[in-house]
């Protein structure tokens, strides 16, 4: 029975936004993990359905002894969906049995009025802009390269050709460097290349920070990852540091940070020094850190750009409160009247930029930077383009001298960029770099780089103040005298 509790206790921290389904489940011992997130995963998926069915039975009105809503939720599924409940007997089990005939009943009741001829019929899908973005492989250039991992893929069957017109074929990406797409429906999580570290699945706007960022890749390199953990980022740093110099990557949550030093071992990252600390208690002008040149900004944002998630499966009317009163009015036997479309939720929104610009301005104060990249995976304005506005008008910019850095440094390739109508002076945008979900092949991501304008020929502040054009050369070259003043 231990199993399902651990079950319904992350389906408990899920409602009260504790979490999200990736980082819980990452929380259960490890003997546990796999059956647990299946269990977890699945139930989600049927949660309306199942919740439908408790609430039409009555069953937690007529049964006092089963007080918590998932873990019931966790044991109906086993029951309807599964191969039965997967516990000794107890008083809880005999509690859903003594129903198991009305429950049965009512599930089929429901399949035959929403028409389902399956029961996944019923199952809550994905956002269907995921299907959109394809499988993005990055090549681990400090395990093998791009070139020996093609070699390997195709002795395997694979071919460079279009991803979508079969499983077996794979492209370059044209924008990120030792990127290579496959079709969705292809898996590498059992992959030798996967498992040995030699490739790392990572979504192709999640690349774009580091490859922004552009490390030094020399012996006295110090680079700074504000906010690492899982690890793909840093190790993308690593990697195009060539392993040299000296990256600091920040994790404040222990157990993350266990995660990123596990990732970091098995991708190679020699030139990496984990530290299990806030980025935010840093002193800038600690010797030890005093001297970094480059800084990744990543800070926990809204993700609301992430569409290839499990996190799909938490509806915003899956809040603690929401379940609450569901549960309140299941055991009174009343019909919810819930609006489960919430509108986004402004405060928090607020709460997270604020977070965010905290974050920019205190790598500012780094004596030494020369670039930092902020990055996150949201489509609001309030994280993205109000951030960078808010930072570049900051004291920490004025007195550092920061400014945007120029489109031509920030992959100038890439079509879409910011939206004008968010920044103040409009020209700003094209220094912004953002993804849309379901048109760019990507999930959402928004990345920015600041720089100082001793160390950039033409910055985007450097021009609202003076008037320059995108040409430096302009500035520079001294006018012709005329015949009458050469004889003056």
């Amino acid at each position: 029975m231990n199993f399902y509790f651990e079950a319904g206790k992350v389906l408990d921290l899920l409602d009260a936004k504790k979490g999200s389904i990736k980082g819980l489940i990452g929380k259960v011992p490890e003997k546990n993990r796999k059956r647990t997130a299946a269990l977890v995963i699945e139930t989600l998926k049927f949660k309306p359905v199942l919740l439908e069915v408790i609430q039409t039975t009555k069953l937690m009105k007529e049964e006092r002894k089963l007080k918590s809503l998932n873990l019931v939720l966790v044991l109906v599924h086993d029951l309807i969906l599964a191969r039965g409940i997967q516990a000794g007997d107890g008083p809880i089990k005999q509690a859903i049995l003594r129903h198991k005939t009305r429950l049965n009943g009512e599930f089929q009741k429901l399949k035959i009025k929403r028409g389902a001829t399956s029961n996944q019929d019923l199952a809550h899908v994905g956002d269907e802009r995921a299907a959109s973005i394809p499988r993005y492989v990055r090549v681990n250039a400090n395990l093998s390269s791009q070139e020996k991992v093609i070699e390997d893929l195709t002795s395997r069957g694979f071919v460079l050709s279009d991803p979508w017109a079969s499983k077996q074929g794979f492209s370059l990406d044209p924008h990120v460097p030792n990127l290579l797409c496959f079709s969705p429906e292809v898996a590498f999580h059992e992959d030798q290349l996967y498992t040995s570290g030699k490739i790392i699945l990572q979504d192709k706007a999640s690349c774009f920070p580091a490859i922004v960022l552009s490390p030094p890749a020399s012996d006295d390199a110090v680079v700074i990852d504000a906010t690492s953990a899982p690890g793909n980022k840093t190790s993308h740093l690593s990697a195009l540091m060539e392993n040299k110099g000296t990256l600091y990557a920040f994790e404040r949550d222990q157990k993350r940070f266990s995660t990123l030093k596990t990732m970091l071992n098995k991708a190679g990252c020699r030139n990496v020094t984990p530290i299990n600390a806030d980025f935010l208690t840093i002193d800038p002008l600690d010797p030890k850190y005093s001297k970094a040149t480059h800084i990744l900004l990543d800070p926990s944002c809204s993700g609301s750009g992430i569409v290839n998630r499990l996190d799909y499966l938490v509806e915003s009317g899956s809040s603690f409160f929401t379940s609450f009163v569901q549960l309140m009015l299941i055991k009174r036997s009343f019909v919810p009247l819930l609006d489960t479309d919430d509108a986004v939720d402004e405060a928090r929104l607020s709460k997270l930029a604020a977070f965010q610009l905290l974050m920019v301005q205190h790598a500012m104060k780094f004596p030494n930077v020369k670039r930092i990249v902020y990055s996150t995976c949201s489509v609001h304005e309030i994280e993205d383009e109000h951030v960078v506005q808010n930072a570049l008008e900051s004291s920490e910019a004025q007195s550092g001298k920061f400014g945007l850095a120029p489109q031509t440094t920030c992959i100038p390739t890439w079509p879409r960029r910011g939206k004008a109508d968010a920044m103040k002076t409009p020209s700003h945008a094209m220094s912004l770099i953002r993804c849309l979900p379901g048109e760019d092949a990507t999930n959402g991501f928004f990345v920015s780089c600041f720089v100082k304008a001793s160390d950039t020929g033409v910055l985007t502040k450097r021009k609202e103040r003076t008037g320059e054009e995108e040409n430096p050369s302009s500035a520079t070259v001294p006018r012709k005298k005329s015949k009458k003043s050469r004889k003056k």
